[in-house]
């Protein structure tokens, strides 16, 4: 059958269904004698009669009533399935791949993945830990997290934390061996666990301001890791002082376990926030992520 005949069909079952050329049009939305037009030149190509049309009512003939047992179950599956297509293009769905660092992660990446998977079971999320500044759009990535100070102008941002502070901390042990410093100048005497980052050109420096006085220094020591979850452990087993994200060791300072130096050195600053380029159209499960991200403190 011609697509043209498919169409005529539909208007065929709407008339026959309805009983009626006037409902039928308003079902359809289009006038009484274009329905007429249709349904003749339908009748003209199939060389039989499908409807029979008095003054008051549109009956179908028997030629007409087997096509609607027919092809009416038929077409309704059709127009079914064409629904539920509807609902899987509206429903969110696909992969999204984020760049980020472990830490994001885990304060505020993971607590909004948890709550947000379950609703949404065709949403898959790719998460590569990379302490480096990526070139999201090299990468292939969707989006990417960082604090707010390192997101590039060119970029959409979307605050998703509040904002972040580092702490110096080291063991008790430690401390009673070496003392504590007063000052960041007083590190350079005092035993410190690196971090190496790819794009800080080498070994990461200790951020301090106070005053409107910025001060970085370089620690020396024994040890070198590449990702944070590793410094922590060194510090709590006494091998030196570590600088990190301030809530991953508010627990162990509040136990004893660790203690805290330099804290009026270690001001607030920016933020996690997603970013992705501008020019990128975001899907319905991106948005859907971005609105589960979002900071609302």
């Amino acid at each position: 059958m011609p697509r043209a005949d498919l169409n005529d069909l539909a208007t065929f079952l709407a008339v026959a269904r309805e009983g009626s050329f006037t409902k039928a049009a308003a079902q359809l939305g289009v006038s009484q004698s274009a329905l007429s037009q249709t349904l003749r030149g339908l009748e003209a190509r199939l060389g039989l009669r499908l409807l029979t049309r008095t003054t008051r009512s549109v009956a179908t003939t028997e030629a007409g009533e087997r096509l609607l047992r027919a092809a009416g179950p038929r077409v309704d599956e059709i127009e079914a399935e064409l629904a539920a297509l509807s609902d899987l293009r509206d429903k969110p769905s696909g992969t999204i791949r984020i760049t980020t660092h472990d830490h994001a992660v885990r304060a505020v990446l993971w607590p909004a993945l948890a709550k947000l998977l379950p609703e949404y079971p065709d949403i898959k999320v790719e998460i590569v830990v990379e302490y480096g500044l990526t070139d999201i759009v090299a990468g292939r990535y969707d989006a990417g997290i960082r604090a707010g100070e390192m997101v590039g102008k060119d970029m959409i941002a979307v605050r998703i934390g509040p904002d972040l502070r580092s702490a110096v901390v080291g063991s008790p042990g430690y401390f009673a061996r070496r003392g504590k410093p007063k000052k960041p100048q007083d590190l350079t005497e005092h035993i410190g666990i690196n971090l190496r980052l790819p794009t800080h050109g080498g070994l990461y420096a200790w951020e301090f301001a106070r005053g409107g006085r910025d001060v970085r220094v370089r620690v020396d020591g024994q040890l070198v890791f590449n990702s944070s979850p590793p410094l922590l452990d060194a510090a709590l087993a006494g091998f030196g002082l570590a600088y990190l994200p301030e809530d991953d060791v508010a627990e162990h300072i509040a136990t004893g376990r660790l203690v805290r130096v330099l804290a009026d050195w270690c001001p607030p600053y920016p933020g996690y926030h997603l970013y992705y380029p501008s020019r990128r159209q975001p899907t319905s499960a991106f948005a859907v992520l971005v609105n589960a991200l979002r900071y609302r403190g």
